[in-house]
C-alpha cells in the first residue's frame, strides 16, 4: 500500500507547537518554508499487517499479545488486529539534526512540521485501511506508550513486523525510533459496526507536554 503526504496544515503545526491561535505573517512565512523544506526531504514509507485475535488477546500467528487495560477497552469486540508502522525516512532525520545545529528556531518549527507530517501519512494509511476491509469496522490507532500500553512492548511489535529490516527504522536503547519521525500503532477490526469512541488527552501522544492540558483546557481534538 502506497504511503502518502498529502498535507502539513499550518494549525497542526502550531498545536504541535503548543501555541493557540493564527500565526502572524512572519512566523506563517516561516512554518511555509519550513513545511517546503519536510515535504522535499520526506520519503514516507508504511507497513501493515492483519491478525486474528484470539480469545486471551494474543495475535495468532505470533507471540505478541498487547497488554493493559486501555488496549482492551480498545479493542473490545474486535476479532482481528491490524498492525501498522510508518516513517518520513531518514532524509527528515538528517535535516532536523542539521537544523538542531544551525538555527534552534526553525529546528523547532521543522520538528513540529515533521509531526504533522507522518500524522498526515498515517492518517492516509488508515483512511486507505477502511477503504479496504469495509464492510468491517476499524478502530483508531493506539499506539505504545499510549494510556497504559507499555512502551517496552514496542520492541515486541517492532519483532512481528520486521520494522528494521522492511523500513529501516530502529530502536535505540530507551526505545526510542530512528528516524524520530515513525509510528508505530494498533487498530482494532470488528465485523459489526462500533460505536465512535472520542479520542481522550489519556491516549493522546502529547500526553503531559500539553500546553493545553495543562491550564486545564483541551486542544479541540481530544
Amino acid at each position: 500500500m502506497e504511503a502518502r503526504l498529502t498535507e502539513i496544515e499550518p494549525g497542526e503545526v502550531l498545536r504541535y507547537l503548543g501555541l493557540r491561535g493564527a500565526a502572524d505573517e512572519a512566523f506563517s512565512g516561516q512554518i511555509a518554508r519550513c513545511t517546503e523544506k519536510l515535504r522535499e526531504a520526506a520519503a514516507p514509507r508504511v507497513l501493515w499487517r492483519l491478525f486474528d485475535r484470539a480469545p486471551d488477546g494474543t495475535l495468532i500467528g505470533s507471540d505478541f499479545r498487547p497488554e493493559g487495560r486501555a488496549v482492551a477497552r480498545h479493542l473490545e469486540g474486535c476479532g482481528a488486529v491490524i498492525l501498522m508502522a510508518a516513517t518520513l525516512g531518514s532524509g527528515v532525520e538528517r535535516l532536523l539534526r542539521r537544523a538542531q545545529t544551525a538555527d534552534m528556531a526553525e529546528a523547532l518549527v521543522l520538528d513540529a512540521c515533521g509531526s504533522a507530517a507522518i500524522e498526515n501519512v498515517c492518517d492516509n494509511l488508515c483512511a486507505l485501511l477502511a477503504e479496504r476491509f469495509f464492510p468491517r469496522s476499524l478502530t483508531s490507532r493506539f499506539s505504545p506508550g499510549y494510556g497504559d500500553f507499555s512502551l517496552e512492548q514496542q520492541r515486541e511489535l517492532f519483532a512481528v513486523l520486521d520494522v528494521t529490516r522492511r523500513l529501516g527504522v530502529t530502536l535505540s536503547a530507551g526505545g526510542v525510533m530512528l528516524p524520530q519521525k515513525s509510528v508505530t500503532a494498533l487498530i482494532g477490526v470488528s465485523d459489526g459496526a462500533r460505536a465512535a469512541r472520542k479520542e481522550s488527552c489519556e491516549t493522546c501522544p502529547m500526553g503531559e507536554s500539553c500546553a493545553y492540558r495543562k491550564d486545564g483546557e483541551r486542544c479541540g481534538k481530544a
